[in-house]
């Protein structure tokens, strides 16, 4: 059988870690930056886990994770 193929969109934005989460970053802060506040901003910053009903059609995007 041959080898799956890594969805390689995923693997550039999700990291597999080693207790099983998955590390994603947040949307909604790359432009239209100025009509969001401060705070909204600020907490959109540094990473989160996906959540844990999206984690299993993730894992299958990253055979070899």
């Amino acid at each position: 059988m041959p080898k799956m193929k890594t969805k390689k969109g995923a693997a550039k934005r999700l990291k597999v870690l080693g207790g099983g989460g998955i590390k994603r970053s947040k949307a909604f802060l790359r432009h239209l930056l100025t009509k969001k506040s401060t705070k909204r901003k600020r907490q959109l910053r540094g990473t989160t886990l996906v959540s844990a009903v999206d984690r299993r059609q993730v894992r299958s995007m990253l055979p070899y994770a």
